[in-house]
């Protein structure tokens, strides 16, 4: 009998020796999908509408996997039903595109909304990562003026 308390005992500490392990390695994975890393919602100096002002304000997503992503069909969207639609794009494996809201010419590192307006509210909002089959995959999200932006 006592063998037996024995092997349960030692059973028991495997199991909580390797429920700490089991948690540790799947933090250490990292994500799966992109993320947005920051969300610039009021962009720096006075709301005058320019180009220069729209482009000011802008998302960055990175891909923390080590594999390519296709965003193809994916969406930056905000509660108001702005949204931005990703063409033909893929980011990377630990890259970072950053999404302006004005007009400008695309490339592998910076996308343009093509707005004339701009998309983020100063004082509150959400900015929203939805995969092509409407799947949310990221959110971020702020309160109040702050700092003009957001590390997500």
């Amino acid at each position: 009998m006592q063998f037996q308390r024995v092997a349960v005992g030692a059973a028991a500490a495997a199991l909580a020796l390797a429920a700490p392990l089991a948690a540790s390695s799947a933090t250490a994975a990292g994500p799966t999908h992109p993320q947005f890393s920051k969300v610039q919602y009021n962009s720096p100096g006075k709301d005058s509408g320019s180009n220069g002002s729209l482009n000011a304000e802008y998302v960055v997503i990175t891909n923390g996997t080590a594999t390519a992503q296709k965003l193809s069909g994916w969406t930056v969207r905000d509660g108001h039903g702005h949204r931005y639609r990703f063409r033909h794009f893929k980011l990377g494996a630990g890259g970072s595109v950053t999404v302006h809201t004005g007009v400008g010419r695309n490339s592998s590192h910076d996308l343009y909304w093509n707005r004339k307006t701009y998309v983020w509210n100063n004082t509150a909002g959400e900015a929203i990562l939805v995969g092509p089959h409407g799947h949310v995959w990221a959110s971020c999200s702020w309160t109040g003026p702050g700092k003009g932006s957001i590390h997500c």
